[in-house]
């Protein structure tokens, strides 16, 4: 019987930052305001902006095409954001929910905010919303028994499937 061997090359960033602390939670340090501040979308992986708002891939995702919907600004609560910031939220969520099911056809989706830390925020001074495919029948002993995960598809090439249905 031979090893198999699971490639995951992005991941390593995360493995060496773990030691390193909790996340920021001021905007100075905070990965999501720096995605927003970004100048080039295809190496942020950006998927969509609007006025108050813009989807980023996940670059720790629980599955392939998951991203992540959140405001320009670094706000961490939902009653923080304005109503139209709201309105263009709820927009991008529909959109990014026709988007993955154009590119993956899953059978269900996640989609969701972790508010806080407690609540199992892993940039909790950011606000944010998951948007994850889902299928039936799609567990892998991997998380249970190693704690790890394995994604069948490369961030770049989801982004790149992502991108080509999302509309312009």
């Amino acid at each position: 019987m031979s090893l198999d061997h699971l490639w995951a090359g992005w991941r390593m960033p995360y493995i060496e930052s773990a030691g390193s602390g909790p996340p920021s939670h001021d905007a100075e340090g905070c990965v999501l305001c720096r995605l927003a501040a970004a100048t080039d979308d295809r190496e942020a992986m950006v998927l969509a902006r609007t006025g108050h708002m813009f989807v980023v891939m996940n670059a720790y995702p629980y599955t392939s095409g998951h991203i992540m919907v959140a405001p320009l600004e670094h706000v961490a609560d939902l009653d923080a954001i304005s109503r139209e910031a709201a309105g263009e939220l709820t927009e991008l969520l529909q959109t990014a929910v026709r988007a993955v099911r154009a590119a993956y056809q899953p059978a269900g989706f996640n989609v969701g905010a972790n508010l806080g830390a407690a609540a199992g925020a892993g940039i909790p001074g950011h606000l944010h919303f998951h948007v994850l495919p889902r299928w039936g029948g799609d567990t892998n002993f991997m998380t249970s028994i190693a704690d790890a995960r394995v994604l069948p598809e490369a961030i770049g090439a989801s982004f790149e499937k992502l991108r080509a249905v999302w509309p312009s």
